[in-house]
């Protein structure tokens, strides 16, 4: 599939059972690995980044995983020493780099073209100073890697810089209680993504580990070892944003979506969303159905901010969908905390502004976004004569976060390789024509 045509829905109703987080998928499934199980955990992401963990964990254990979903499609187990390819996927690069370190035997990691020039120094250099022997195969600081894993790294004490990717210090956390000394782990300079560290530190201790924050920018983790133990998936808040922005761009004054399987108390810092477009005019109700199912109803109504401003450091993956939101319902923003966005799928800043910049005037201001609410166009009737075209520069968050511009337009847009949902949503377009959408693949 090389495009879809994207018309929009002029009702905007509808319920929608929300995909497993694959952050929550992934951390699980290291932790659970971790603990030695043979089970997987239950309701895990059917997205792409979660089956490339899966098979890799398959490929190590060299046995099936109970739970897990056989085929044609499963990969055998190989030999010692064979490669372990997770193509684009970001998290399962940086958490399997860690897990192959404790883990007895020799690995080579590798991964697509973009994933071969994304950085991972900063955690070879941190996994090197624990005792790991870790190889770079190609250019210094990038995959892919040559790793010989052992149990019983030392561990002790670690310094990194806060400000990079949480996805790093996670994999430094999951381990540690592996690491004969434990792990404590000091944060420099300002902290990026903390929900996510919470998130990964709330798992752990799940799964019987000791990790605690000493003060603000120190956590401890104690050595011992994780407990088997039956582990539910909650539903994926990110995934749950792209409705948020669907119910306040729609047309339908009576726009109301409900979705399956949030958790008010979640552990996901994404949960957020809720306030952000509180702001937007898209209020949220959470209510428990009669046999335990949990629904939280998004609706049109509230009122609706004159400028946007939010510091996107702890959500990251928000930015994308806020800004789109933003600019159609023409309310000026000032997005900032967008550090990370330059090392995600692609660089996600430039995408964006190139994105929408077909129809409205941004400025990027030192890594920061900002509209003042200027426009490329004269009258949005003008984008009807010719669909507006997007790319998706292999990003998943690209495409679904550019999908509701036809509510704006009132008409087609084309989005190329919107295949690329598979990451994180594989159900997304289908789930656009469950509320009406018109999405015609070609």
């Amino acid at each position: 599939m090389n495009n879809l045509k994207l018309y929009p829905t002029s009702r905007m109703r509808g319920r929608i059972v929300l995909p497993a987080s694959k952050s929550i998928s992934n951390r699980a499934l290291v932790i659970n690995a971790l603990s030695g199980s043979a089970f997987l955990p239950d309701n895990l992401s059917d997205s792409d980044d979660t089956e490339v963990m899966l098979r890799a964990l398959k490929t190590l254990s060299n046995s099936p995983l109970k739970g897990e979903k056989t085929g044609e499609d499963s990969v055998p187990p190989s030999e010692e020493g064979s490669v372990i390819d997770i193509g684009a996927a970001g998290t399962a690069m940086r958490f399997l780099t860690a897990y192959l370190s404790v883990t007895p035997g020799e690995h080579v990691i590798t991964g697509s073209e973009r994933m071969r020039h994304r950085p991972i120094s900063i955690l070879v250099d941190a996994l090197r100073q624990l005792g790991a022997d870790i190889t770079y195969l190609g250019e210094e600081g990038f995959p892919p890697l040559r790793i010989v894993g052992k149990a019983g790294l030392e561990g002790g004490s670690l310094t990194v810089a806060g400000n990079v990717s949480s996805q790093y210090i996670s994999a430094l956390l999951m381990i540690a209680p592996t690491l004969t000394r434990g792990l404590r782990l000091t944060l420099t300079g300002e902290i990026a993504s903390r929900p996510y560290l919470d998130m990964t530190m709330s798992m752990m201790r799940d799964f019987g580990g000791v990790a605690e924050w000493q003060g603000k920018d120190v956590v401890e983790v104690q050595p011992g070892s994780y407990v088997q133990r039956p582990y539910h998936i909650e539903s994926d808040w990110s995934a749950a944003s792209y409705w948020y922005e669907m119910v306040a761009v729609s047309p339908d004054a009576d726009a109301q979506i409900d979705l399956v399987g949030l958790h008010h108390d979640s552990i996901q810092g994404d949960s957020k969303v809720w306030q952000m477009f509180g702001e937007l005019g898209v209020t949220t109700q959470y209510f428990v159905e009669p046999d335990g199912t949990e629904v939280t109803r998004l609706r049109k109504g509230g009122g609706q901010t004159c400028h946007f401003s939010c510091n996107f450091t702890h959500q990251p993956d928000l930015a994308q969908t806020l800004a789109v939101t933003c600019a159609l319902l023409d309310v000026p923003f000032h997005l900032y905390g967008l550090h990370s966005l330059r090392i995600k799928e692609t660089d996600r800043i430039a995408a964006l502004m190139e994105e929408l910049g077909k129809v409205f005037r941004m400025e990027e201001r030192d890594g920061e976004l900002l509209w003042e609410g200027f426009y490329e166009i004269d009258d949005w009737e003008e984008l009807l004569s010719e669909p507006l075209e997007f790319d998706t520069y292999e990003d998943h968050r690209m495409a679904m976060s550019l999908a509701p511009v036809c509510l704006r337009v009132g008409g087609e847009i084309k989005i190329n390789n919107p295949q690329v949902v598979s990451k994180s949503y594989p159900g997304f377009w289908d789930d656009l024509k469950k509320v009406g959408f018109g999405v015609v693949e070609s």
